[in-house]
């Protein structure tokens, strides 16, 4: 948790919708890649997660979420409110990522930028890589909810993707394998991971690891 990293966590308050938190987790070495999340008074947690892992430094950028979960679904989800997804797309695609390159210098390629999320913001994090292949090359997707499913036509250029979900979760199990069967035919470099486990904090912060491995290793 936050208290036994060796890395610093920033928080900056956005002017976004009356005034929007970002944590970021640096790590205590340059980072060798960014990963951008929603959920972020959550995520950005697990950087000391990461330092116990012994993966490549990545730094956490955490926008965080609204207490309300309808408008957190509306905010994540561009489904239920486009209007409202498109907003928050705008903050957290193009302020809070240009920020960052400000403030911390870090302005990685692509191959070293991934988007994450869990539950709710796994759908953020989809929507937000198929839209922006050219800035994320990898999805980070930890049970995904049901409102945003696969598009009937997939973009042309696609992220990589790093799907999970628990056996004691079938309702985001069965989400997790549509995506992960929608875009292996699309022709995206995906890994499907299945594990015990149910729908929380402790089964996404286990795999968080993983992740970085896979999209960053050598």
């Amino acid at each position: 948790m936050s208290s036994s990293i060796m890395g610093e966590l920033v928080t900056q308050t956005f002017d976004y919708d009356g005034g929007r938190p970002v944590t970021v987790y640096v790590p205590p070495v340059p980072p060798e890649a960014v990963v951008f999340a929603g959920d972020g008074q959550l995520i950005s947690q697990w950087g000391g997660v990461l330092e116990a892992a012994g993966v490549p430094p990545a730094m956490i950028v955490g926008t965080h979420r609204l207490d309300d979960e309808m408008l957190r679904l509306r905010e994540y989800s561009p489904v239920f409110d486009a209007e409202r997804f498109a907003a928050h797309e705008t903050f957290f695609v193009g302020d809070v990522r240009h920020w960052v390159r400000s403030r911390f210098g870090v302005a990685l390629p692509a191959e070293r930028t991934a988007v994450f999320g869990v539950s709710a913001s796994a759908e953020l994090a989809l929507a937000t890589g198929l839209r922006h292949p050219g800035l994320y090359g990898a999805v980070f997707c930890a049970s995904p909810g049901a409102g945003y499913r696969p598009p009937a036509s997939m973009p042309d250029s696609l992220p990589r993707a790093y799907l999970v979900a628990g056996t004691l979760e079938p309702f985001f199990l069965e989400n997790a394998t549509r995506w992960a069967v929608a875009l292996r035919n699309a022709g995206a470099d995906v890994v499907m991971t299945e594990r015990v486990g149910s729908h929380g904090d402790a089964f996404w912060r286990q795999e968080f690891p993983l992740m970085v491995a896979w999209a960053f290793g050598s």
